[in-house]
C-alpha cells in the first residue's frame, strides 16, 4: 500500500463552479491516487451544493460530535459522495450555523462573511476529528485553499500527541484567491485549542487578515506549493525566507511525477 495523503480542500469541482482552486481540488486526489498513494479527501459542505444532484448522504457513525468554538457548541455533521468521473470519495464537513443555507466565503452581494475565521476553525477541527474516527493515519496532509490554513498549526500543536498525526507532514498550496477583509476581532481567541495557545499566536498581528493567516499556515507546514502565477508575492517570499521546501505546481502532464518526488522529499526530510 502506498503512502497516505489527506487532501483538505476549500473547493472541488463539480460541487462548486470551476476555478483554479476547485480544479486542483478535483485533479490532485485523482492524480495522486493513480500514482499509487492512498487518499482521503475533505471539503466544506457549502450551502450552494445541491445534495440530491451530488448524491450526498450523511454518515451517521461519523456525525454527532459537538465542537466548542468561542464557548459555543457547534454540532458536526459529516456527509459523503463520490465524484462521478473519478469515483474519488469526498467527505463534507457540515454545520447548520456555518454552512447550511449560506454560500461559500462571500454572500449574495459578494461581501465576505464576518465569521469566515470561525468557519475555517470549525472546518479544520471537523476534518481532523473525523480522520481520527476513521482510524486513518495520513503520512501527508495537503491543504488546498485558505479555508484549510489553520490545519498546519493544529497538526503541529493541538494534535501532535495524537497517534494518528504523530508523524504527519503538512503541505500548503498557495493560490491567487484571497480574502480582502480582516477576520473578526475574536479570531485569535477562537483558534486557541489545547496546545495551540495564545503564546504561539503572539508573533502575528492582533488583526488577522489573509497575509497573517498565510504566514500561520506556512510557519507550521513542511512544504509549500505555488499554484499559478498570481500567488501573493509577500507570502511566497515569506515561505522562501523561512527555508520552506517549495515547488511551483507543474502542468497536468507531469503532475504525478513532480508531486511524488515532492512528497517523498518532504517525508525524508
Amino acid at each position: 500500500m502506498g503512502k497516505k495523503v489527506l487532501f483538505i480542500n476549500q473547493e472541488i469541482t463539480p460541487y462548486v463552479p470551476e476555478s483554479e482552486m476547485s480544479v486542483m481540488g478535483n485533479l490532485m486526489p485523482h492524480q495522486m491516487q493513480e500514482a499509487g498513494f492512498e487518499i482521503r479527501t475533505f471539503m466544506p459542505k457549502w450551502g450552494t451544493i445541491n445534495e440530491r444532484r451530488g448524491q450526498l448522504h450523511e454518515v451517521i457513525r461519523l456525525s454527532g460530535m459537538n465542537l466548542i468554538i468561542d464557548d459555543t457548541d457547534h454540532p458536526l455533521i459529516i456527509k459523503v459522495a463520490s465524484i462521478p468521473q473519478s469515483r474519488i470519495q469526498v467527505y463534507f464537513i457540515d454545520n447548520e450555523d456555518y454552512f447550511q443555507k449560506r454560500r461559500t466565503t462571500v454572500d449574495e452581494l459578494g461581501d465576505e462573511y464576518s465569521d469566515n475565521g470561525e468557519r475555517a476553525i470549525f472546518f479544520a477541527r471537523g476534518v481532523l476529528e473525523t480522520v481520527k474516527k476513521l482510524r486513518w493515519a495520513p503520512d501527508i496532509i495537503h491543504c488546498q485553499g485558505w479555508m484549510s490554513a489553520i490545519v498546519p498549526l493544529y497538526i503541529k500543536t493541538a494534535y501532535h500527541d495524537e497517534p494518528w498525526f504523530a508523524n504527519t507532514k503538512v503541505v500548503t498550496s498557495l493560490f491567487s484567491e484571497q480574502p480582502k477583509g480582516d477576520f473578526a476581532d475574536n479570531f485569535k481567541q477562537c483558534i486557541e485549542f489545547r496546545d495551540a495557545n495564545k503564546e504561539l499566536l503572539a508573533k502575528y498581528k492582533d488583526k488577522f487578515d489573509f497575509i497573517e493567516l498565510g504566514k500561520l499556515a506556512i510557519d507550521y507546514s513542511d512544504g509549500v506549493v505555488k499554484v499559478g502565477d498570481e500567488v501573493n508575492a509577500e507570502l511566497a517570499a515569506y515561505a522562501q525566507a523561512n527555508n520552506k521546501e517549495m515547488i511551483s505546481s507543474p502542468d497536468e502532464a507531469t503532475i504525478q511525477e513532480a508531486y511524488t518526488q515532492f512528497y517523498n522529499s518532504i517525508l525524508e526530510g
